[in-house]
């Protein structure tokens, strides 16, 4: 081994029970002064494998080095002792307590003398290139400024080898952008960076070599300057696959949702929506763009009836009655004894859309159980669309009694997405659905998304992608700060106009407004 060798892992294996293989005899070298992507379709092993390197598993047989060194890291502890820090999706801060307290938080006497401490976190920041508000508070915080407390945090506690698990996966491209920026200057510095990512554009453009998982192998390290985005899916998937949404016109569309003006507050008063107006039609795909927090979520709930509105009305066209109703002021089971399907995929799964601790067909079960009668529930047919869903998206799982919280983040987004689509919605509204998908399944998920408009099915996709919304859409309304700042024709739509739009205060001018019909 080389001096420039930051970490080598030779043999690793891992299992998880008796029939789930994660890693499987893999070898891998990350240097000094590189950015390594990690690709793999979802359960491939990525992040078990970074797991092991930080020390929140612990590999069954292989070995770890560290500068030459073999490393036994038992603990994120003894990851740290060897300069490793990773940095997670879900972020580990305490929300109540500031950037700095953040930062210094379990380092010796780091906030007892905070003073000094802030001394060389400022140094860190002006080093790379950070910009942040030391005495800020988590609580107030955007995502992308929480992450760079979690990055700022690992360089504190002396890491030279920085691993990242998805880490542009709720950032807007500018935020994207900045990030990169960064991790160049880090990479400057001798730094060696591991990314765990499933955009191939920003694998493109941001790391020096990629390695490839597939069912827990290691299938091949590549120089990034020598392949494209063809042959990464290709090493990804084992076949070629076609990397371009086929969307088709839409065909006999009429309205089916027509919010008017709607406005609502949160708590404290502070405005979430502000009269925002649109028509989600049948038989289309309604985009939805926006910087994150910029009320996608409270539009998609005011819909299900989970936000109340304070002002404006939503009118759904029943195709089965042919009458118009008004959804406002109604529960989300009132909305659905209408005979209103509207299937909603949120941003959290685990929080909103499934129960961890419950196993796959428990999850079905919970769209349907109010159907059983007496003391006891039907589980058959939940357990047919369990194992239909599984197979349908390749949902890897030892089987459907498997607790939805042993899935990997792609898995259970597979399973929330299955769920809902077979509702047999009239209007199906997903929020990030491919968050967290590899390419494949990405892929997949739109093909339903547009078997669903098909049908003749009115759906609306929150996504952050504006490649894929720009595909994917027929129109796309963006929002800012609960505004709706345009609405643009998906078949003509720029990335740069969408960009502005996104970052846009104010509502633009009425003939710009006017929906593309």
């Amino acid at each position: 081994m080389g001096n420039n060798v930051a970490i080598e892992l030779k043999n690793i294996t891992k299992t998880f029970g008796a029939k789930v293989i994660a890693n499987k005899d893999v070898n891998l070298t990350a240097y000094k002064g590189e950015i390594l992507s990690i690709l793999g379709e979802n359960g491939s092993g990525k992040t078990t494998l970074m797991n092991m390197i930080s020390g929140i598993y612990f590999p069954d047989e292989g070995q770890i080095f560290v500068d030459g060194k073999e490393a036994v890291i038992a603990s994120p502890k003894d990851a740290f002792e060897y300069g490793i820090g990773m940095i997670h999706q879900h972020f580990k801060l305490v929300d109540v307590f500031t950037a700095a307290e953040n930062i210094v938080l379990g380092v010796d006497d780091g906030r007892y003398n905070l003073k000094k401490s802030k001394e060389k976190i400022k140094e860190i920041c002006g080093k790379y290139g950070f910009n942040l508000d030391l005495g800020k508070k988590i609580y107030t915080m955007s995502v992308s400024e929480k992450q760079t407390v979690e990055i700022i945090k690992v360089l504190y506690r002396g890491a030279d080898i920085l691993i990242l698990d998805e880490p542009t996966a709720v950032l807007t491209p500018q935020e994207t952008e900045k990030l990169f920026d960064i991790l160049r200057n880090m990479r400057e510095d001798g730094k060696s960076i591991i990314i765990i990512t499933h955009k191939l554009n920003e694998v493109m453009e941001i790391s020096d070599r990629v390695a490839v998982l597939r069912k827990g192998e290691n299938v091949g390290v590549v120089n990034t300057c020598d392949v494209n985005p063809s042959k990464l899916t290709e090493l990804m998937v084992g076949d070629k696959i076609q990397l371009n949404i086929n969307r088709t016109e839409p065909k006999n569309v009429s309205d089916r949702l027509i919010v008017k003006d709607i406005t609502c507050f949160s708590r404290e008063g502070v405005k979430l929506l502000d009269d925002v107006t649109f028509t989600a039609k049948a038989g289309e795909i309604l985009g939805i763009a926006g910087i994150a927090g910029s009320g996608q979520r409270e539009l998609l709930e005011s819909i299900a009836g989970l936000q109340k509105l304070n002002s404006g009305e939503i009118l759904y066209h029943n195709p089965k009655t042919g009458s118009v109703e008004n959804l406002r002021d109604k529960t989300p089971m009132q909305i659905r004894n209408l005979g209103v399907r509207l299937s909603f995929v949120p941003e959290d799964r685990l929080g909103m859309g499934l129960v961890g601790n419950m196993d796959i067909v428990d999850n079905m079960m919970l769209r349907s159980y109010r159907r059983g009668k007496g003391m006891f529930l039907k589980r058959q047919k939940p357990k047919n669309l369990a194992n239909e869903i599984v197979e349908k998206l390749q949902v890897v799982t030892p089987s459907v009694s498997t607790p939805v919280r042993r899935l990997s983040g792609g898995n259970v987004q597979k399973v929330l997405v299955g769920r809902e689509i077979a509702a047999s919605p009239t209007v199906l509204m997903v929020a990030y659905p491919v968050r967290g998908l590899d390419i494949n399944s990405s892929y997949m998920i739109y093909n339903l998304l547009n078997e669903q408009k098909a049908k003749g099915v009115a759906v609306i996709f929150v996504g952050e992608d504006l490649d894929v919304l720009i595909e994917l859409c027929d129109r796309i309304l963006v929002i800012n700060s609960g505004k709706v700042t345009g609405i643009v024709d998906g078949r003509t739509a720029k990335k740069e106009e969408i960009g502005l739009l996104m970052t846009k205060s104010t509502s633009i001018d009425e003939d710009a407004e006017k929906e593309v019909k």
